[in-house]
């Protein structure tokens, strides 16, 4: 339905985004992950027609859109921003605003509105205003403004950021049920791989404003440095990656889930990146297998059989180590 091609989008000269092709089609369900500055929030204000690339094309069903939209064409796509603007009123009036500027009945307006809000658990807060709302009740309020309206493609950019587990899945079952009552397009911006994992029909990892070749756990940008022959260090977080490479300077690495050895206790192995913790996640992988998420110094995410979960005991809270070759550490 929306595509990009040959898309490259600049700010102050400074290449934020690098797209041979990226498409969402129609009807998808569509994950976007990456680290902070990898181009998402770009990505979605491209494909939500709020501001033309610097090079390369925007198309909507095909057809190449002007450098400054229609009305009627920006009005199909909705972007939900990951600090969401409210307006001055109740959640009632931010709600039902869309629908008031499109010229529905009262009637209407009340009735979508009271279905949104009840679909995100957001009935009892209809009278409250903006500065009687948590930030992730803010969010659910804007989503549920944005479902208001009905739009053809919904872009939402880190839209659980702020909200507890209960309510990050009331909006994802919102988002499912709209899905199942009409054609609905979904592309979402995201840090939470578990959750893209669990609902998305597709996922896509960004790194520095490209697509990436790997899958998106574990992409790290980092400055590499010297650490001997043909290896480099790099500072993730509080821990430090051994890396089999001879480029140095500015760079994004990636860990390979597959490739992490997962114990109770370190291992007599070959493995240079030996980093031990505690089990924060567990959760069925979408490829198979199990995912183990570990606080080690930063948070990585390794796969696992369902057997070599049960037999390590793996559950929130155990301790773990997870070991990695320097040469598994991918880097671009």
């Amino acid at each position: 339905m929306v595509e990009l091609r040959g898309v490259r989008h600049r700010y102050d000269g400074r290449l934020v985004l690098d797209l041979e092709h990226f498409a969402v089609p129609a009807g998808a369900m569509l994950a976007v992950v990456g680290h902070n500055g990898a181009g998402k929030s770009t990505l979605l204000r491209l494909l939500a027609l709020l501001e033309p690339p610097t090079e390369g094309s925007v198309l909507w069903d095909g057809k190449a859109v002007p450098r400054r939209a229609p009305t009627a064409l920006r009005r199909r796509v909705t972007l939900v921003e990951q600090r969401p603007v409210l307006l001055r009123g109740t959640v009632l009036e931010n709600i039902g605003f869309g629908l008031r500027v499109r010229g529905s009945s009262r009637a209407d307006v009340y009735k979508r509105t009271a279905e949104v809000a009840d679909q995100l658990g957001l009935l009892s807060l209809l009278e409250r205003h903006r500065t009687e709302l948590s930030d992730g009740e803010v969010q659910r309020v804007a989503v549920a403004r944005a479902l208001a309206v009905r739009p053809d493609v919904l872009l939402l950019d880190e839209p659980a950021s702020s909200a507890d587990r209960a309510a990050a899945g009331a909006m994802y079952r919102a988002l499912a049920s709209e899905r199942k009552a009409r054609p609905l397009t979904i592309c979402i911006a995201s840090h939470q791989l578990e959750d893209a994992y669990r609902w998305a029909d597709d996922i896509r990892a960004l790194a520095d404003g490209r697509l990436s070749p790997v899958t998106p756990e574990n992409l790290f940008r980092v400055d590499l440095a010297p650490a001997g022959t043909d290896t480099m260090s790099a500072r993730v977080g509080a821990i430090e990656i051994l890396v089999t490479t001879d480029r140095a300077g500015p760079a994004v690495l990636a860990v390979p889930p597959g490739d992490i050895f997962v114990s109770r206790e370190p291992l007599s192995s070959s493995a240079r990146n030996v980093l031990k913790g505690n089990v924060t996640r567990v959760a069925t992988h979408r490829g198979g297998g199990v995912a183990v998420t570990a606080d080690v110094g930063v948070e990585l995410i390794a796969i696992v059989t369902a057997d070599a979960c049960r037999e390590l005991a793996l559950a929130p809270g155990a301790p773990v180590v997870f070991s990695f070759k320097a040469s598994a550490v991918r880097v671009f």
